[in-house]
């Protein structure tokens, strides 16, 4: 989930007024950082609602054919918004009449002013009412009483599950019966399954362990690091302070607050989104909070134990010696701001983050460089010294385990309430000692690791390097030898490991008992390396070596097809964008898994990978291409019962209950679990 508000930009609808500046109207866009020609912003107006893929000389064709005349037209890929600029007003009157709501790609072209780069909210703003509070943006919810929170939470879920049942009927293939699950939603509501409830979080105030700081100008013009006031594809690039914004620590806004201080007197500019140069992008502040239980009652500043804090930047056109000077700058002013802060504040790990692309959003392989926390007057140092970037890394605890956590690896925001969705996760998967529980987007491994010592053998995948490295180094610190973590993309290698382990047709093939017996001695031998582990050992290991020990010595050797784990489970936690295809392909047709626990931190994506789980098969499965224009045209229901057709023939799995889980208090988003079975 994105640290910041909005939605992406396919998903934005922006009704609301589009708080872009004329600095988007400069001409000379990039060729550096400079102001451009001014101009008049009377005459000057934004187009929304633009196909995110234009460019500007697809929007000057596009205004030409339909007879326009203009001055100066600009659109940037990703952005659904364009700027038109022209010669007079009848040619603006003009062009208003002829495109204000006219189609594009199924869209109505919306026509709004282009705010100036300096407003004053109370006298030069012409609607003030209508331009948010950081507040408003990141916390949309946070005047409701919690109470009412979860209620609107939890009416927004049963919605998602009426939409689940409502696509699956639309997905099923003629000439069959509709699944047993969707004739039943009728006696709940239309509901695909029945929602348990919600589970509140533990803390609602201050909870964030991580937040992203971006870097801009606030609609009054001021250098600021805060929060942007919407999604910048949709027309927003206003930052402002993040005042008041109960799921914030304080000591994650005095940070923001000491860099603020800090980019007022640099050197080098920040980073400028409209022509993709300038330097200071972005702040991190991630926190490790201290083992226990903590309530809403305690402060939470007490909670925080370790701090890092990753600076974001683009050295691209930069002096290196420069650059040298302002980061010895900058480690310097959060060191004096955290001592100088009453309480001081914790100053564990500061890291430099280098990137160069458009968005904010930097691949797990950016570069990263550790920086030295300068000591204070009596020689003390609150934080690392060294360069070895290994050591950049701060600890978090759940469930009275204690997780090792990289500058860039995922760990959830919202430890306390974790720790209860992680339990529900567990208690719905129907885990014991002959489990092998498969975690898929495992992150840095609390969702294994939290639940190894319920089951026989926990494998992790995940993509991210060094959050695989994370959760073999939290695998070692709490002494849990029975799990094992693959850093791969769940699509490449979910079939290959479900075969692997579950298949009993692969163990019944003829095999030289000599491998066999070196296969099981590799597993015992990766599963022993703690031996202070107070762990289960994966089931029957000890038996099968017995088993296949006997084989040797006999005269007529014997083949054993039993399944090394009798009962397979697995628990999905993916990003926004829902599970790739050919993972849900794997779930879906290997015979021997029974169990899902699907966790969704976007249930829209929940629903869409639910039609393709839970819907029959086709009889004739169809590998019709109808093209990626048509798809990309598709919502994310319509997409999945486009696929579901392609889906070999399997059985399909079937919603057995829902629960919300609320990670996210004064904001509308919220997890939801759902327990798949066949």
């Amino acid at each position: 989930m994105s640290e910041n508000v909005g939605k992406s930009g396919e998903e934005e609808e922006e009704d609301g007024d589009v708080l872009f500046t004329e600095e988007m109207m400069d001409e000379n866009d990039g060729e550096g950082c400079g102001d451009g020609v001014v101009h008049d912003l009377s005459l000057s107006k934004c187009l929304v609602h633009l196909p995110i893929k234009w460019q500007s000389d697809d929007l000057k064709k596009f205004v030409r054919e339909q007879g326009v005349e203009f001055k100066f037209a600009k659109k940037r890929r990703g952005m659904v918004v364009g700027f038109l600029t022209f010669e007079n007003a009848e040619q603006l009157q003009r062009g208003l009449e002829v495109l204000d709501g006219k189609a594009v790609n199924n869209k109505n072209l919306k026509i709004a002013d282009v705010l100036p780069r300096t407003i004053d909210k109370n006298n030069g703003t012409k609607n003030p009412a209508k331009i948010k509070s950081a507040r408003e943006a990141v916390t949309p919810l946070a005047d409701l009483s919690y109470a009412d929170q979860l209620e609107q939470k939890k009416a927004s879920i049963m919605q998602m599950l009426k939409k689940l049942t409502r696509n699956a009927r639309k997905a099923c293939p003629n000439g069959k019966s509709l699944p047993e699950w969707v004739l039943q939603s009728r006696e709940i509501g239309g509901l695909s399954c029945k929602l348990e409830g919600i589970i509140e979080s533990p803390v609602t105030n201050g909870y964030r362990n991580k937040c992203e700081f971006s870097t801009g100008y606030s609609v009054e013009g001021k250098l600021t690091v805060g929060f942007m006031l919407g999604n910048f594809s949709a027309g927003v690039t206003a930052v402002e302070e993040a005042v008041d914004c109960p799921n914030i620590s304080k000591i994650a806004c005095r940070y923001a607050s000491i860099f603020q201080s800090f980019l007022e007197k640099s050197r080098l500019p920040v980073w400028n989104r409209f022509k993709s140069c300038g330097f200071w992008r972005q702040l991190t502040v991630r926190e490790g909070r201290k083992p226990g239980v903590f309530s809403n009652d305690e402060d939470a500043n007490t909670r925080i134990a370790e701090v890092m804090l990753m600076v974001q930047v683009c050295t691209t056109g930069t002096d290196e010696a420069e650059v040298a000077t302002e980061f010895e700058e900058m480690a310097k002013a959060f060191a004096e701001g955290a001592r100088a802060s009453s309480p001081p504040l914790p100053l564990t790990v500061l890291v430099v983050q280098d990137h160069v692309g458009i968005s904010n959003v930097a691949p797990p392989d950016c570069p990263l460089r550790l920086l030295p926390i300068p000591m204070s007057d009596n020689g003390t140092n609150q934080g690392q010294s060294t360069n070895v970037l290994t050591e950049a890394r701060i600890h978090d605890h759940i469930n009275n385990l204690r997780f090792s956590i990289s500058p860039t690896a995922f760990f959830q925001v919202n430890t306390s309430a974790a720790e209860k969705l992680y339990s529900l996760a567990g208690d719905w998967a129907d885990l014991g000692p002959d489990t092998l529980l498969f975690d898929v987007c495992c992150g840095t491994g609390t969702i294994g690791l939290t639940l190894a010592h319920r089951v026989g053998m926990v494998i992790g995948i995940e993509m991210n390097a060094s959050a695989v490295s994370d959760a073999e180094r939290n695998a070692k610190i709490n002494g849990i030898s029975n799990c094992k973590f693959i850093c791969s993309k769940a699509e490449d290698v979910m079939s290959s490991l479900l075969t692997e382990y579950l298949d009993e047709s692969e163990m019944e093939e003829a095999k030289p008992e000599s491998n066999a017996k070196d296969g099981v001695d590799k597993q015992i031998s990766s599963t022993e390396e703690m031996s202070n582990s107070e762990h289960v050992l994966p089931p029957n290991i000890h038996e099968e070596v017995q088993n296949i020990e006997q084989k040797d010595s006999s005269s007529e050797p014997e083949r054993s097809t039993k399944p090394r784990f009798k009962n397979v489970v697995a628990i999905v936690d993916p990003p926004r964008p829902g599970l790739h295809p050919d993972v849900i392909k794997a779930l879906r047709t290997h015979p021997r898994l029974k169990t899902l626990v699907y966790i969704s931190c976007n249930p829209e994506t929940l629903v869409a990978n639910a039609i393709e789980l839970c819907t029959p098969s086709f009889e004739k499965v169809n590998q019709e291409n109808k093209g990626h224009q048509r798809r990309r045209g598709m919502g994310t229901a319509a997409l999945a019962r486009h696929r579901a057709k392609k889906m070999p023939a399997s059985e399909p799995f079937r919603p057995v209950k829902a629960m919300a889980v609320d990670l996210f208090p004064h904001t509308d988003h919220c997890e939801m679990v759902m327990l798949l079975q066949r």
